[in-house]
């Protein structure tokens, strides 16, 4: 069985929906997994309902009203007959998520966070399952909250691979098309958990490796991993086959065309990864395997932008040694910093964030009691993969440097993004 993933871009209206259709009809339909996202800008819209629950209760009618009008217009128009069950379907959904949002007591944000935001994938694949088959392709829709089993820290889960494993491999039948959700999970009380933003390319890979998957597409909007990404620079290439390792390295950099923790189950089994354009679904695209390097071996750009750059140092100018480092880390930890770059020297420590969860002023008070802190909001880190001074010098150009870190084959740059 093949895994296919299939991001919001994919799916955004009803036209994407038509070409889904037209992609499984050209690549075939048997012995299929697809992992599907939420439609277009639809998660953005879910975590604005979450937002509003706390702070604006009128706000957030409004909000569920307008992601409801979006999806029934693309109900409306995949489906002629008004008397369909979809609409029933879909209505449901909604009753669902506004039952929640009037009886829900936890005042947890991330948990309500991951009971909201879900419905968006659920919406997206009861539409597409429901539309594929009145075409006639005939499939069977899954829910991955019975599937995925994960820890309770919600937003950043865990998986817990051995009852995942049993999950996902009971039932399953062979010549069969089944669509699921990408993102999604649940604990130990089946309360819906979330993989993290992004995390349907990881859901994709978790099902390939419980199920010994011949490989996992993931279809993008682009023709493939390209050496940049596009809304940021200008003139990028399509790497035509990379290494397991060198699209680890760059995903963990922050590559965005695949998902950090998406490639660790696959090479554990040596499953190989397409990334293929749903626009053009018969080209090669790119193919990420087992000991391919990069090819062609040039340049790759990498940024990561409105993140925190702090700059510590002693307040007595003494070493910060082993155990200030292991008090910095913890703190990080505590206060769930996402660490990009790490810099030190006998009396400084520099570090660039992700200030995901919104913790930063906490830690900073924090930090000050006991180093002498500088900090720059809204940075930019560029990474450079394979670099030469060409590329170095096309990102120094014109910007403020507050940091660089150079190895043998990365150099990783922290700028000033006005």
């Amino acid at each position: 069985m093949r895994v296919y993933k299939f991001g919001g871009a994919s799916v955004k209206d009803a036209e994407a929906v038509r070409n889904l259709e037209r992609v499984l009809r050209l690549t075939g339909v048997d012995d299929t997994f697809v992992v599907i996202s939420a439609m277009g800008k639809t998660t953005n819209a879910m975590e604005e309902i979450v937002d509003s629950y706390f702070d604006d209760k009128k706000g957030m009618v409004e909000a569920v009203a307008e992601v409801y009008e979006f999806h029934l217009k693309i109900v409306e128009n995949l489906f002629e007959d008004k008397d369909h069950a979809i609409f029933k379907s879909i209505a449901a959904l909604f009753d669902e998520l506004r039952g929640f949002l009037t009886w829900n007591k936890s005042p947890n944000y991330n948990f309500v966070y991951d009971q909201v935001v879900c419905y968006g994938e659920l919406l997206s694949t009861v539409i597409i399952s429901t539309y594929l088959n009145k075409t006639g392709i005939e499939n069977t829709w899954l829910d991955v909250r019975n599937l995925i089993k994960t820890d309770s820290n919600y937003r950043d889960v865990k998986v817990d691979w051995d009852r995942t494993q049993k999950k996902v491999s009971k039932g399953l039948e062979k010549n069969k098309l089944y669509i699921t959700q990408g993102f999604l999970g649940s604990d130990d009380n089946n309360f819906t958990t979330t993989l993290g933003r992004e995390g349907s390319d990881y859901s994709a890979a978790i099902i390939a490796y419980c199920i010994d998957a011949a490989s996992v597409t993931i279809w993008k909007d682009v023709p493939g991993v390209l050496n940049a990404d596009p809304r940021h620079f200008q003139e990028t290439r399509l790497l035509e086959k990379i290494s397991y390792r060198e699209a680890i390295e760059l995903a963990f950099y922050g590559a965005s065309v695949i998902h950090p923790k998406t490639l660790q189950p696959l090479q554990r089994k040596e499953i190989p990864l397409y990334v293929k354009s749903f626009l053009h679904p018969q080209d090669p695209g790119t193919m990420v395997g087992k000991g391919m390097g990069i090819e062609p071996e040039i340049p790759c750009f990498i940024v990561k932008k409105n993140q925190v750059l702090m700059k510590l140092s002693s307040l007595d100018f003494s070493f910060i040694v082993e155990d200030s480092i292991g008090e910095l880390f913890k703190l990080l930890h505590d206060y769930r910093m996402k660490v990009d770059l790490i810099q030190n020297s006998a009396i400084s420590f520099s570090v660039c964030v992700d200030n995901k969860f919104g913790k930063l002023e906490e830690l900073l008070k924090n930090l000050e009691g006991k180093f002498k802190v500088v900090h720059y909001e809204n940075v930019s880190l560029y990474t450079i993969r394979h670099f030469d001074t060409a590329a170095i010098e096309s990102l120094e150009n014109g910007r403020e440097v507050l940091l660089e870190q150079r190895g043998k084959e990365t150099v990783q740059l922290v700028v000033n993004q006005s």
